[in-house]
């Protein structure tokens, strides 16, 4: 079970993931460009798609503002392929399958499922400067309408 949650302020903590394509992403790479990362539980299930579109649908307006936006999930590069090809998605989806990453984020943890408290991923999205340090830190939040609080929130 995790127990880190971050704070606005504080660094955004490193990683090297690989994509759907399995190419390389690490954060250090991206400093300079503000980043957009969420972490979802599971690729093509309801409300990790309805999430994963309204970023889709979103993408335009937040690159505009200088934005990249990442998924990150549990799930292998296959399955990200073929959810990004099925949903047209066009950012990356990255593959944490130890979610190693997730505990880093502190979005690996107990959660209530169906009345059970299983351990599992915290639905969470991140918002990171460009300088590498977290803007906003939103845990547990929820699929629907998820998207447009981010928008307000970095007012795009």
């Amino acid at each position: 079970m995790t127990t880190t949650h971050l704070e606005p302020g504080s660094p955004a903590p490193d990683f090297s993931l690989v994509d759907q394509d399995e190419r390389p992403v690490t954060l250090k790479d991206l400093r300079g460009r503000r980043v957009i990362l969420f972490f979802y539980p599971e690729a093509m299930t309801p409300g990790c798609t309805t999430e994963a579109c309204d970023f889709r649908d979103s993408l335009a307006p937040l690159q505009a503002a200088g934005y990249t936006v990442l998924g990150v999930s549990r799930d292998e590069p296959e399955k990200l392929r073929r959810f990004r090809e099925r949903d047209g998605l066009t950012y990356d989806l990255l593959s944490d399958p130890d979610h190693a990453v997730h505990e880093a984020y502190g979005v690996w943890g107990e959660k209530m499922n169906y009345g059970k408290t299983v351990m599992g991923v915290i639905r969470s999205t991140f918002v990171i400067d460009e300088d590498g340090t977290i803007d906003q830190a939103l845990y547990n939040v929820k699929a629907t309408g998820h998207v447009a609080r981010v928008r307000t929130l970095v007012g795009v």
